[in-house]
């Protein structure tokens, strides 16, 4: 049986001041909103949900490099599917994991903050993939895999596998390794090694690139939302 053609795009509810304090991080809209309209293309129901149903977009990526045209026209109406849902998101605790068969994690640097202990995204990721459905993340979405067990195994679902997201020399090149250093935070790769999985990673940090191994899929920044989520559509339609 193919597991729902139904996906869940998970969302940072956490938020923190960077850039010396004077900006705010929360939700990189385009990680969310790329994967939404490429699922939703392809014919999946698309849901987004947050560990307390709360969500604060993240200042960088309401920049004109990162949402412009159609995506700041989406995002600016209130009334479009995307913001409603993101709008009213439910909290992942009250939502059934064996419905989807696509996870997504978007994230934002504020994800390094939540996700490590957000059981009830992590318990819907767990069961997309043991009923043999497709698991994926962007950017700092790797986070959400802290505590992600494959059930088959009891293992770490990472461990062994080969992933990216976000490099720490971008975090340098964005002067931003100190303000990290002081959330207590792994880095993806950090994590990545910690957990026994294969970090990889493309030669220029804003690249768009993306890992596929198997049914883990995984995109290094913002510019690899839209791609990483094509190659889910695809991964999934093989499936």
């Amino acid at each position: 049986m193919s597991p729902p053609r139904r996906a869940l795009i998970s969302i940072t509810s956490a938020h923190a001041l960077l850039f010396q304090g004077k900006e705010t991080t929360g939700l990189f809209i385009g990680e969310a909103l790329h994967p939404y309209n490429v699922l939703t293309a392809a014919g999946f129901e698309v849901d987004l949900a947050s560990e307390t149903g709360k969500y604060t977009p993240d200042w960088l990526s309401q920049q004109p490099d990162f949402l412009a045209g159609k995506d700041l026209a989406t995002w600016n109406d209130t009334n479009s599917d995307f913001r409603k849902k993101l709008d009213n998101m439910p909290k992942a605790a009250d939502l059934d994991g064996s419905k989807y068969g696509v996870f997504f994690a978007s994230a934002g640097h504020a994800a390094l903050i939540d996700y490590p202990t957000a059981t009830g995204l992590q318990k819907i990721a767990e069961q997309v993939w043991a009923n043999g459905g497709i698991v994926s993340s962007v950017c700092h979405g790797p986070a959400i895999f802290t505590n992600v067990i494959d059930l088959a195994t009891n293992e770490p679902l990472i461990k062994g596998k080969r992933i990216t997201g976000f490099t720490t020399e971008a975090e340098y090149d964005m002067k931003l390794d100190g303000e990290l250093k002081s959330w207590n935070s792994e880095l993806i790769d950090e994590l990545a090694k910690r957990l026994g999985a294969t970090y990889e990673r493309s030669a220029g940090v804003w690249d768009d690139f993306h890992v596929i191994d198997g049914r883990l899929i995984t995109g290094q920044n913002p510019q690899s939302s839209a791609s990483t989520a094509r190659a889910v559509v695809e991964a999934f339609d093989a499936l």
